[in-house]
């Protein structure tokens, strides 16, 4: 049997760059109607290293998109009155349309929470009750980044999505959950894989999507996946590197050998990753336009 030719290597960055680069036009339309610029709110609690550089990213991001932002420190002891209290003013300031407060929060704050005093028609990050039950019901919601970004990579790969078997590994809220949702919505037929799940393997290797979203280093083998199917990796793992002292990133999928047998593949570097911001801005341009009472921008 002929050798399969290697994987499509989707390239989530490049993908990135362009819904960017829609986002800011998207932003000067919203600027010129309304006489002001798309604004997000960004709260971190803490001085978690990790944090400290998305809310850096994602403040670059959004000045690079022409939107106004706004960042608000709170030290590590905040309580909740306090941090409910900052929340409840930005529900209130009409110039914010978007608030997200980074996670995880110190221990002795209560994530649901502050989640849930977010205003809805806010929550960029999707993570409300009410975000999560409009899109679980096929109503217009804001959802969260990272799938919505694995959703803008798998219809750009592959066109329509209707009738593919899309298996997902891992059931957060966060990326699991409304991943199923998205590719239901696609008309996919969707089986949700997790810790309990009997025979993993062979779950997967009827899959002709399969997103990987678990947090664990290289799990998915080759021997899992149909020749052909389309592999999204959302994880993220940092392990040892080549060199003593050194580290490297790796995604949830074997990249190399997985590579060889699939039809396409996001890389770890360059794949979901890049998506998650943009998608990130593509929800606040949203947030405003629905805010305003405008329609959604074209081609986001």
């Amino acid at each position: 049997m002929a050798a399969m030719p290697p994987a499509t290597r989707i390239d989530g960055k490049a993908f990135a760059d362009r819904l960017r680069g829609r986002v800011a036009t998207a932003a000067a339309a919203f600027a010129a109607q309304t006489g002001r610029a798309p604004g997000l709110a960004v709260v971190l609690v803490g001085d978690d290293p990790a944090s400290q550089v998305y809310v850096r990213s994602k403040g670059k991001a959004v000045a690079e998109a022409g939107m106004a932002g706004w960042e608000h420190r709170l030290p590590a002891d905040t309580d909740a009155g306090t941090l409910l209290a900052l929340i409840d003013r930005l529900n209130a300031d009409p110039a914010v349309d978007g608030i997200l407060v980074q996670l995880p929060l110190p221990a002795h704050l209560d994530d649901k929470a502050v989640i849930d005093r977010i205003d809805p028609a806010k929550d960029v990050d999707g993570f409300h009750i009410v975000n999560a039950g409009r899109l679980a019901v096929g109503l217009p919601a804001l959802v969260p980044c990272t799938p919505l970004g694995c959703l803008m990579l798998l219809k750009d790969t592959l066109g329509a999505l209707s009738g593919k078997q899309a298996v997902i590994i891992g059931r957060s809220n966060i990326v699991g959950k409304p991943m199923a949702q998205l590719l239901l919505a696609e008309n996919c037929t969707v089986t949700i894989a997790h810790s309990r799940t009997q025979d993993l393997a062979q779950v997967v290797r009827g899959a002709d999507i399969v997103v990987a979203a678990v947090g664990r280093p290289e799990m998915v083998r080759q021997s899992w996946i149909k020749p052909g199917a389309t592999i999204i990796d959302v994880g993220i793992n940092r392990v040892a590197g080549a060199e003593p002292g050194k580290t490297r990133l790796v995604g949830d999928v074997a990249f190399a050998e997985v590579a060889a047998i699939a039809g396409a593949i996001t890389p770890v570097p360059g794949g979901v990753g890049p998506m998650t911001i943009a998608c990130l801005l593509r929800n606040c341009i949203v947030a405003a336009n629905r805010r305003a009472g405008l329609a959604d921008p074209e081609g986001l």
